[in-house]
């Protein structure tokens, strides 16, 4: 049983969408989407530089962008045989188009809302985020919550990344969880999937009020508790609610081993749901898409493990 994942903030690299352009119908697709939401996802995703493509307004809608250019690639993603599709936080937008929960462009226009909305967000109080290494969650999550930090990503394998402001985050960098070796700051704009994050899901929710979504036609698995979801009325609800709350990856990987996952493949910037991958599911066979070099690998993992 295959899935098909998508990466969240933080994953893009200057330059990385340049050999995708090369790709027939690839730049006329990204041009269309960048008329659609007012951005020049082209640009960014060619050109700009590592502090440009940081700024969530941008980096958002450029990863989704991204994973549904890298997909396509693959061929028409509705003829894939998949087992389930789950995103990493803003991956979820991506995986809801995979699902046919929303069209390329709507999810390109909710994202780019979403971006928007979270970086406004963040402009109001100084926040931040710190990936923590190593560690035992059960007693990392209470210490963190102890001096007012959020788990907002609970990614699994031992992974845990706490957001707040930044004195918070100072003062976990003296006062570390037993057992965390390390705390390493982010290069984010702010306390993603917390509850500084609040005054984006309003502006998110009325975005969605414009969109009609399908149900899912392929097994979507949501960050809010790894649950299999149903209906599209309800994935665009968590994709909502889900920017002030946080990500559960370690339950979606739960989930893809109760459904029988055999092999995982993450769209492009691939790499970091696969390594997590690695670590947490044993014998699921892993594959990252990162540029158009990977694309007939992809294809021979897709024929072998999708059937």
């Amino acid at each position: 049983m295959l899935v098909l994942v998508a990466p969240g903030q933080g994953a893009q690299t200057p330059g990385f969408l340049t050999p995708w352009l090369d790709l027939p119908g690839a730049a006329d697709r990204l041009a269309a989407w960048s008329d659609a939401i007012g951005l020049d996802l082209a640009h960014y995703g060619t050109q700009a530089d590592a502090d440009a493509i940081r700024d969530t307004a941008v980096a958002q809608p450029l990863l989704v962008a991204a994973g549904l250019l890298s997909a396509a690639a693959l061929g028409d993603v509705a003829d894939l045989t998949l087992g389930a599709v789950a995103g990493h936080s803003v991956g979820e937008i991506t995986a809801a188009a995979f699902a046919g929960v929303l069209d390329d462009t709507a999810a390109l226009t909710l994202v780019r809302t979403r971006g928007l909305a979270m970086a406004e967000a963040a402009a109001v109080t100084r926040t931040g985020m710190s990936a923590l290494l190593g560690g035992d969650p059960e007693t990392t999550v209470p210490h963190l919550e102890k001096l007012g930090l959020t788990p907002a990503n609970v990614n699994g394998a031992g992974q845990i990344v706490a957001a707040g402001t930044l004195e918070q985050l100072a003062a976990l960098e003296t006062d570390k969880p037993d057992g965390v070796r390390r705390v390493v700051p982010l290069k984010v704009a702010g306390a993603f999937h917390t509850h500084h994050m609040a005054p984006a899901v309003e502006a998110l929710a009325q975005a969605a009020e414009d969109l009609a979504p399908a149900d899912p036609r392929v097994t979507y698995v949501s960050n809010k508790d790894g649950q299999a979801v149903k209906s599209g009325d309800d994935v665009l609800k968590r994709l909502v609610g889900q920017v002030a709350n946080p990500v559960r990856w370690d339950l979606c990987m739960e989930t893809f081993q109760e459904l029988g996952a055999t092999a995982l493949i993450e769209v492009c910037p691939g790499g970091t749901l696969t390594g997590l991958a690695k670590r947490a599911l044993p014998g699921v066979k892993t594959l990252a898409l990162k540029t158009p070099d990977d694309l007939d690998a992809a294809r021979e993992f897709l024929a072998e493990h999708s059937a």
